[in-house]
């Protein structure tokens, strides 16, 4: 447990960093977006295919952890679609501000994650990530443009557009080359498992750095009912969530923590840019973006010390 309390206080370091360097200008705004393509193209699906492909999924408890990590996923979609009318008629948020909360409390960040878990687990940890990245892709992807296209286009996505938004989607696709990989034996060429490896060693830096540069610490000034829904829904309930169905599975303290841990980090800034391309509230989902992230720094090391006590 120290050793993953350590792993945050570096990725929030790293995340300050980051911020550090947009905002003194020292890497002008134009360039982060460069290296936010370069993580989200090439330099994580490049960890995700090798662990994926390599990693021994016997060993591991993979239908406890599927369905903690879907039962707490459908919960929250489920709660938050309850609260909508209630959202709507009590503060007026109507339904493209309803979507960034929405991708707000559903949707988490892979890189965060991934970093804490490898930094505090090794290998085991950043299998087990993969693990959850291979059951929650897909389903988060989904079910987030079904959402969009319902409360901010006003229609139904068609099977079409549904089956565009997974096929393009590097994650998936790099989930599903690694599950081939593996379930033809886990055999990858040294050659192409070193230049797989040297590529996704430069994922997780690069990509919190961007995390960092994101974050927009100004927009935190006046935090409205918006705001404050998604940040407690996401940093404060999800994790117990979590927690209370790797408890009651019987997850071991490495599967319950990662579990805990993939629904304590912020959301995908992925969300953004699908709020962007789809009619949603981008402003909102930035400013949610950058609330968790900040209120993270609390919240993960609080919730790892509750899994501690209750499993270690």
């Amino acid at each position: 447990m120290f050793s993953a309390l350590s792993a945050i206080i570096s990725v929030l370091l790293l995340t300050a960093t980051g911020w550090f360097l947009r905002h003194r200008n020292l890497i002008p705004r134009e360039r982060w977006s460069g290296m936010e393509d370069l993580a989200y193209w090439v330099l994580f699906p490049a960890i995700i295919l090798i662990n994926v492909g390599t990693s021994d999924f016997s060993a591991m408890p993979v239908m406890e952890i599927t369905l903690s990590v879907l039962g707490t996923f459908s919960l929250l979609a489920i709660l938050c679609l309850v609260l909508q009318p209630f959202l709507k008629q009590k503060f007026a948020i109507e339904g493209p501000r309803f979507t960034s909360i929405f991708q707000g409390v559903v949707r988490w960040n892979g890189f965060v994650a991934m970093a804490i878990a490898a930094n505090s687990f090794g290998e085991e940890g950043v299998a087990l990530v993969a693990v959850i990245m291979a059951i929650m892709i897909p389903a988060a992807n989904l079910l987030c443009v079904i959402v969009l296209s319902i409360y901010a286009g006003g229609s139904v996505p068609s099977p079409k557009t549904l089956a565009k938004e997974l096929i393009k989607n590097p994650f998936i696709i790099s989930v599903a080359a690694g599950g081939l990989i593996n379930a033809s034996g886990g055999y990858i060429p040294e050659v192409i498992a070193n230049y797989l490896t040297f590529l996704g060693s430069a994922a997780l830096p690069i990509a919190v750095l961007c995390v960092g540069a994101a974050l927009d610490l100004g927009a935190l000034r006046r935090p409205g009912p918006a705001l404050t829904t998604a940040l407690l829904l996401r940093n404060v309930l999800a994790p117990g969530i979590a927690l209370s169905f790797a408890l009651a599975l019987g997850l071991d303290e490495i599967s319950a923590t990662i579990v805990t841990l993939v629904f304590s980090v912020p959301a995908a800034g992925a969300s953004f840019v699908l709020a962007r391309k789809m009619g949603g509230d981008a402003k909102l989902m930035a400013e949610i973006l950058t609330l968790q992230t900040v209120a993270a720094a609390i919240t993960i090391p609080t919730w790892l010390l509750v899994v501690a006590y209750l499993i270690g």
